[in-house]
């Protein structure tokens, strides 16, 4: 699935925050909700607009983004 299928950033959206496509979820709670210890299968259990797809999918693309080549990109960027 494609980055721009997944997630959407719209400024009249959650002011421009990152979020489920098609939904006012944000990415970030995936994240947030992973860190507590709740499995991705409980995630649309709590946030139904968000499929498990979806959800997996976006760790997929975080995985890739957090590669030893994309890290280095992101690093520089931020300097």
């Amino acid at each position: 699935m494609d980055v721009k299928d997944l997630i959407s950033i719209d400024p009249e959206v959650l002011g421009g925050q990152p979020v489920f496509k098609g939904t006012r979820v944000p990415i970030e709670t995936l994240f947030d909700h992973l860190e507590t210890g709740e499995s991705v299968d409980d995630f649309p259990d709590q946030f139904p607009s968000v499929s498990k797809e979806q959800a997996i999918s976006t760790l997929e693309i975080a995985g890739k983004l957090m590669s030893s080549k994309n890290v280095i990109k992101l690093y520089e960027t931020a300097a």
